[in-house]
């Protein structure tokens, strides 16, 4: 499950990845207004987003939070392990976050490791190729979907 500081992190890169081609900055109150994110933690991810170089910041009037990179460039992969940690999930198939769990006697022949091991490749797989622009993609996709169907009824 995503925790609630990566869903936010991630809605906040998409409204920034919305005005990426007018290379705006957005104001943190307007931001977390606009995405119904509490302002202190907001700031907090932001200030953690800026630190690993996905977004940039400018001071005054006219300042805000703005990406750095081409929405095409940033990977989901990447924001979840930047604010969240693992993918796996379970610890003893985590590849930057390995434990093992106290419950196993034996990794290697474990069957639930290795089912769970085959869902962590599966998501690295799709998460890995998945950037905010193919996100923006898909809810234009829904929305159009939406909107046929509802004139359809």
């Amino acid at each position: 499950m995503l925790q609630k500081k990566t869903k936010y992190a991630i809605k906040a890169l998409l409204a920034l990845a919305k005005d990426y081609k007018e290379n705006r900055p957005v104001k943190i109150s307007e931001l977390s207004e606009k995405e119904a994110i509490p302002r202190k933690f907001l700031e907090a991810i932001m200030l953690e987003l800026k630190h690993h170089g996905l977004v940039g910041s400018k001071m005054g009037a006219t300042g805000g939070y703005y990406l750095i990179k081409h929405p095409e460039e940033v990977m989901l992969s990447n924001v979840i392990r930047l604010t969240g940690g693992p993918i796996a999930l379970l610890p003893c198939v985590s590849l930057n976050f390995y434990e093992p769990c106290v419950e196993c006697v034996n990794e290697e022949v474990c069957g639930l490791r290795n089912v769970i091991l085959e869902v962590r490749e599966a998501s690295i797989k799709i998460l890995s190729k998945t950037s905010l622009a193919d996100i923006l993609l898909r809810e234009n996709k829904l929305i159009k979907k939406q909107k046929s169907l509802k004139t359809v009824k």
